[in-house]
C-alpha cells in the first residue's frame, strides 16, 4: 500500500505534540530522569522491555519534558510502529516518514526522533545508524525483543548506543501509582497496614501498569499474555509448534521459583531437548521468562546444573498458572526476584545466583557485586513450623561459611528481628519491609 506525506502527518498528528498535549500517565521518575542524563551522551537510545511495561509512556513523558524544558514541539517526532494506518514497515516507509516530517514540520534545530516498537520494521539498523552519524537527530528507540535488538545493535551501533530496561511497575512505583510515595524509611513505617494491603494485590494481579489502574485485571493479564505469545513469539519467530511452544511455556509459569533443566522438560512434556532449549531462549528475549544459574567457581558446573525459572510479572502464573493462595510462598520468591533483577540492570558489577551444595541444601539467591559475595537471601514466607525454619536457616549459613558471606537474611510473611544463630546473625525481615527498602 502506497501512502502519500500528507496522510503520513494525518496519522503522525494522532501521537505528537505538535498541535496539542499527549497524555503522559502517571510519572515514572526513575527511568525518565535517567533518559535525560543518556541524552548528553549524544548515543542512540534504546529502551526495552516486555510488552505492555510501559515504554511507550515513559518515551511520551520524556518528550513531553524536553518541550516543557523549552524544545520546541516541532522538534519532536514520535512514531508508533504498531499503528495498523501505517503500510509495510521497511527502511523505505521509515524516510518516507521521516521526509513528510521534515517537508510539513520544518523544525528549526536538530530533532528528537522517538521511533516505538523498532523491531517491526524490517532492516530499520542501516537506517537509524545514518541518521546518527550524518548527526541528523537524536535517536530514541524501544523494542520488546532483547535478542533481536541486541544482535542488530552490535553490528551496527558497537558503541555508539546506551541501553536501559524497563519493567513492569515495581512495588515502590506500584504505591506510587496507588497515592502512596515513600520518601523514607518513616513513610514506610507509618504506613505498614496499606502496604501490606497493596502487597497482597502486588503479589496476585502484578505490576502492568493498565492492570494497576484498572478494574477487570484477570481479563488484561490474559489479553496482554495471548498478545505476547502471538505477537512477540509465534509470528516474530515462525514458530511451527505452536502447541509444544504454549506447553512449556505454561509449564513454566506454573512452577516459578522452582528448578528446571532442558533434559527433563523434554521427558515430562515430550519436546525434543533442542527445540525446549530453543523455546526457552525465545521466552527470554522478549522478557517473559528468567532463569536464575547456580552459584559455582566453574563456569561449567554452573552451565550444567538445573535452573530456577521466574516470570517477568506476578501475575502470570496467578492468571495462567495455579491459585493465588496455595502457592503465596513462590511468588513472595518470585517477586524478590524481581526486585533483585532490576538492581542488576541498573549495576552492571551485580550478579544474582541460587546456591545448593552436594546434600541439597538450598539458598535462593546469591547476590554477588564484583569478586565478593554481598548477601544471601532465603525466602521462606511461612515460619510457623520450627523445622522449616531450622532447615532454611541450615542452609544459610551452611551457604555464609562456604561463601564467606555474613549479611544473612530471611524474607518472610511477618517476623522482624534478628537472631543469632551458631555464632552467625540472622536477619529476618517481612516481605513488605524488605520490598519498601529495596524496591526502586
Amino acid at each position: 500500500m502506497d501512502i502519500n506525506s500528507a496522510e503520513i502527518i494525518r496519522i503522525l498528528e494522532d501521537w505528537n505534540l505538535w498541535k496539542r498535549d499527549i497524555e503522559t500517565g502517571y510519572l515514572r521518575d526513575f527511568y525518565v530522569n535517567k533518559l535525560k542524563k543518556m541524552l548528553d551522551s549524544g548515543q542512540v537510545l534504546v529502551i526495552t522491555g516486555p510488552r505492555r511495561s510501559g515504554k511507550t509512556y515513559i518515551m511520551r513523558q520524556l518528550a513531553s519534558i524536553l518541550v516543557k524544558n523549552g524544545v520546541s514541539r516541532n522538534r519532536i517526532l514520535f512514531i508508533n510502529f504498531e499503528d495498523p494506518r501505517l503500510p509495510e514497515l521497511d527502511a523505505r516507509i521509515l524516510q518516507k516518514i521521516y521526509e513528510a516530517y521534515l517537508e510539513y514540520l520544518s523544525p528549526e534545530d536538530k530533532p528528537f526522533l522517538f521511533l516505538d516498537e523498532i523491531q517491526e520494521v524490517k532492516n530499520w539498523e542501516k537506517w537509524v545508524l545514518s541518521i546518527h552519524e550524518l548527526k541528523k537527530a537524536y535517536v530514541i528507540l524501544s523494542g520488546s525483543n532483547a535478542k533481536l535488538l541486541s544482535r542488530e545493535l552490535a553490528t551496527l551501533l558497537t558503541g555508539r548506543h546506551l541501553d536501559i530496561n524497563v519493567f513492569p511497575l515495581s512495588f515502590k512505583e506500584f504505591l506510587k501509582f496507588r497515592g502512596i510515595e515513600l520518601k523514607d524509611r518513616m513513610e514506610l513505617i507509618n504506613n505498614e497496614l496499606k502496604i501490606k494491603s497493596f502487597l497482597r494485590e502486588y503479589m496476585e494481579f502484578g505490576g502492568f501498569p493498565e492492570v494497576v489502574l484498572r478494574e477487570n485485571k484477570k481479563e488484561l493479564v490474559l489479553n496482554y499474555f495471548k498478545d505476547i505469545v502471538e505477537k512477540d513469539l509465534v509470528r516474530r519467530y515462525n514458530v511451527r509448534k505452536v502447541e509444544e511452544m504454549k506447553s512449556l511455556l505454561r509449564f513454566y509459569i506454573s512452577n516459578v521459583s522452582s528448578l528446571v533443566t532442558f533434559s527433563s522438560m523434554e521427558k515430562f512434556l515430550r519436546i525434543r531437548k533442542d527445540t525446549v532449549e530453543k523455546f526457552s531462549g525465545y521466552f527470554e528475549n522478549v522478557f517473559l521468562i528468567f532463569f536464575l544459574k547456580r552459584f559455582s567457581f566453574k563456569v561449567k558446573e554452573q552451565e550444567k546444573s538445573p535452573r530456577k525459572v521466574y516470570a517477568v510479572d506476578p501475575a502470570l502464573p496467578n492468571v495462567i498458572g495455579f491459585r493465588f493462595s496455595e502457592n503465596i510462598g513462590r511468588i513472595a520468591e518470585n517477586v524478590v526476584f524481581l526486585e533483585l533483577l532490576r538492581k542488576k540492570f541498573q549495576n552492571p558489577d551485580m550478579e544474582i545466583f541460587y546456591w545448593k551444595d552436594e546434600k541439597h541444601r538450598e539458598v535462593d539467591f546469591v547476590v554477588k557485586k564484583g569478586q565478593a559475595v554481598e548477601s544471601l537471601i532465603q525466602v521462606c514466607w511461612n515460619l510457623a513450623h520450627p523445622k522449616t525454619k531450622e532447615r532454611e536457616i541450615k542452609s544459610l549459613i551452611k551457604a555464609g561459611e562456604e561463601l564467606r558471606c555474613n549479611n544473612l537474611i530471611v524474607i518472610n510473611a511477618e517476623l522482624k528481628r534478628e537472631e543469632e544463630i551458631n555464632g552467625k546473625k540472622i536477619k529476618f525481615m517481612p516481605l513488605w519491609e524488605w520490598i519498601g527498602v529495596n524496591s526502586k
